[in-house]
């Protein structure tokens, strides 16, 4: 009996394998074809490994309370590679659901016409259209944004990495060498999936296909970016050297500039943007904006479900954040406080300003908050820890079932993750797309007070959320269905 039992996993296993290897090249030809990106209940499958894949389908267990049947899902990719789509993202496992369940007796085909019939006909003028990006800055967040915009070519995405500016290190060889090195191999997010080439006489490194001039300079002033063949480009300022209207100006005023991006908080008027909260305030008039930070981008989606749910009275969020390069890895002098003692070695009480800039995505909450931060010997992987006192009492599972709900079933789906697991630790989360994940597990609820933990990837979860608000900023956004 036991040997039958394992011969029926085995046999199982093999199947869903052998499916799994026959959708690749279907998710293949949607992808580099007419732009269609395509998830399972969230999970992304482009590019994915037949184990991902599999993994993917078995995720529907948490989101539906069913694993999702990959004959069904295979049946209705097969439909859906030969229609006549124009560049969109769709998540098949809750269209498959959908379908499995729906009360009427409709045939696949059918049915499939009639939910995407809004995404069906010829691309559109300008579908085929791509934008130039600039990264300024090649630290932490510019090569990771570097590893999303060459993973998206040739997708509905259309940004195009044509450059990147760094400060000269001495000789070019070396200092092209080291940073092809470095977006090859990381050690918090492994290895670069694809192919580097360096190629020193045009000075630019050759990632996937994609030609990327390096610029060397100490300052925006210094370049035209068109003796490159850079046009209407978006620039994508990682330095965090200026904040205001007037430095990051210096990047607009560049002939071969249109718009500046800055990736981190910024001073004056600037819009601080969280995509799934406020980009709705982005105007095509705007040249310069901010995607606000990691933490920000972490803790706003959460905080305005629970003000607009229950409403918040009062809260204090503490940030427990991974270390980052600004401290010393050992005892050093640093110009701000405790920051000079060894980061691999010690918890450090620092400031944050993420009350003040939840203010700024969130005029409700102007007031409400305060803000602290403890750094952490950890490289990757932070916490929020929110404790609120709320208008009405509520329960832990109340504050669960909420964002179960809207982790999986909202607008705001790619901004809040949940997770109930018990057993989830910080480096689970390294390589969330999330903003930021609810750990429902360690909801506590009592009356109307509430503490709520929020892990996040301040490193891969930021940089999802830097480029949607650039799609968005260069007009990009895709059309989407059930996802």
């Amino acid at each position: 009996m036991g040997r039958k039992i394992s011969q029926q996993h085995l046999s199982s296993w093999n199947s869903r394998q052998a499916i799994a290897e026959k959708m690749i090249p279907l998710l293949g030809s949607l992808y580099r074809g007419p732009s269609v990106v395509l998830r399972v209940f969230g999970q992304k499958i482009m590019n994915a490994s037949t184990i991902e894949i599999i993994k993917a389908h078995l995720h529907g267990q948490l989101i539906v309370g069913q694993t999702l049947d990959m004959d069904q899902s295979y049946a209705m990719l097969q439909l859906i590679e030969k229609m006549n789509l124009r560049p969109c993202r769709i998540d098949l496992g809750k269209l498959c659901h959908e379908y499995l369940t729906q009360d009427a007796d409709e045939e696949m085909q059918a049915f499939l016409v009639r939910r995407l019939s809004q995404l069906l006909g010829d691309k559109q003028a300008g579908d085929d259209e791509s934008h130039d990006v600039v990264l300024y800055g090649f630290g932490r967040i510019g090569r990771l944004l570097a590893r999303l915009l060459i993973e998206r070519t040739g997708t509905g995405a259309k940004l195009r990495l044509r450059g990147v500016v760094v400060r000269s290190k001495g000789n070019v060889q070396i200092d092209l060498e080291k940073r092809a090195e470095l977006l090859r191999r990381d050690s918090v997010h492994g290895e670069f999936y694809g192919s580097i080439k360096v190629d020193l006489e045009n000075q630019a490194i050759i990632a996937n296909g994609n030609f990327i001039q390096f610029i060397y300079a100490s300052n925006p002033s210094e370049i035209d970016y068109t003796e490159y063949g850079i046009k209407d480009a978006l620039v994508v300022d990682n330095t965090g050297i200026w904040k205001d209207d007037a430095g990051l100006g210096q990047h607009t005023s560049c002939p071969g500039v249109s718009k500046a991006l800055l990736t981190a908080p910024a001073k004056g008027d600037i819009k601080n943007i969280v995509y799934g909260i406020n980009d709705h305030l982005i105007d095509a008039s705007d040249t310069i904006l901010c995607a606000a930070s990691c933490t920000t981008n972490a803790i706003v989606p959460p905080l305005k479900v629970i003000n607009d749910k229950y409403g918040i009275e009062s809260g204090h969020v503490e940030t427990i954040h991974s270390y980052t390069n600004d401290q010393n890895l050992i005892d050093n002098y640093h110009s701000a406080e405790r920051r000079g003692r060894s980061a691999p070695l010690n918890m450090v009480i620092t400031s944050t300003g993420a009350a003040k800039a939840v203010a700024k995505v969130l005029p409700e909450l102007a007031g409400v908050l305060t803000g602290n931060a403890i750094r952490v010997p950890t490289p990757n992987v932070s916490m929020a820890v929110m404790n609120l006192n709320l208008r009405q009492a509520v329960t832990a599972e109340d504050i669960n079932e909420t964002f179960r709900q809207i982790s999986y079933h909202s607008p705001l789906q790619e901004q809040i993750g949940f997770t109930y697991s018990t057993e989830v630790v910080s480096s689970d989360l390294v390589g969330s797309t999330h903003a930021g994940v609810v750990d429902g597990g360690a909801t506590i609820a009592e009356g109307s007070r509430v503490v709520l933990y929020v892990w996040y990837d301040n490193e891969a979860g930021y940089s999802n959320q830097v480029v949607r608000v650039m799609q968005k900023v260069v007009g990009l956004s895709l059309d989407s269905l059930a996802g």
